[in-house]
């Protein structure tokens, strides 16, 4: 039988009673997709899982994303294969991609080798974010949208050494503008939607204005309270909900880490405008 064992009072649970080498039945599709959405981030310890049953697991719950980026566009399995990681870009809070039209409903990451210690994920409960604003914040950011832009990130990755022409990158992937508060298309509760990783500006308003409000709005997700931090161990795999969350890759370490990572849009009968 499927449990859910809380991680947190508000965010996470740790998943017993699935084996992901076997196929699910509906019955387990919708048990855990339901506790997804309660918890925001599900774990799965001790999956020891190869690449093909890691992309059927992660089929049940939504279609395939291509990641932007990805240098072997051939594979849906994205390895993300590390030693030095500090500041390219996952460790600072973020929600993935929120620079494409649509930006992808989740992500499947599975651990599949570690540094001796170090390489830890965080992540923060968005919908919580926005419902401990004042109600006087709330209703201004219920009204406001930002412009969220590829340029930060590609710029680090390209500091970092990664041959990326920034000119071509921007032509296709130009800014966007999006609701500041994103409401959830499944369970219809607000959350906070702006990321230091890719959300410029505040429409609308002035640069003063800007430079008071939007870092009080991306640093407000940082409070411990809505924040869990997850332990890998390999065979380990986590699976979040990338619209109420956003997610930190602790970079403190210099030997291998090496996780593979599905990422996975929205069924159309799970799709927000946002």
């Amino acid at each position: 039988m499927i449990e859910f064992h809380p991680v947190t009072k508000h965010i996470g649970a740790e998943v017993t009673g699935v084996d992901l080498r076997k196929p699910l039945s509906q019955e387990e599709v919708a048990t855990l997709r339901a506790g997804w959405l309660e918890h925001l981030v599900l774990f799965f310890r001790d999956q020891h899982i190869d690449d093909e049953q890691h992309l059927q697991f992660a089929l049940n719950f939504g279609t395939l994303n291509h990641p932007a980026f990805k240098k072997d566009s051939t594979s849906p399995i994205h390895v993300l294969d590390q030693t030095s990681p500090k500041g390219e870009g996952g460790d600072e809070w973020h929600s993935d991609n929120t620079f494409e039209p649509t930006p992808p409903m989740g992500s499947l990451l599975r651990c599949v080798q570690l540094p001796s210690v170090g390489g830890d994920t965080c992540w923060a409960n968005t919908y919580l974010a926005y419902e401990t604003l004042s109600p006087w914040l709330q209703r201004l950011c219920d009204e406001l949208t930002a412009v969220h832009d590829i340029t930060m990130s590609m710029r680090k990755a390209i500091a970092k050494g990664h041959p990326f022409d920034l000119a071509e990158i921007q032509a296709q992937w130009p800014p966007v503008e999006r609701p500041v508060v994103r409401v959830h298309a499944e369970t219809g509760r607000k959350a906070l939607f702006v990321n230091r990783a890719s959300t410029t500006r505040l429409v609308g308003l002035t640069d003063r204005e800007n430079e008071a409000l939007l870092p009080l709005l991306i640093d407000h997700i940082r409070s411990p309270e809505y924040q869990l931090r997850l332990r890998w161990r390999p065979g380990t795999l986590a699976f979040w909900d990338n619209r109420p969350t956003q997610h930190y890759a602790v970079a403190d370490y210099t030997e291998r880490r090496r996780m593979h990572r599905v990422t996975i849009n929205a069924f159309p009968e799970h799709t927000d405008p946002a």
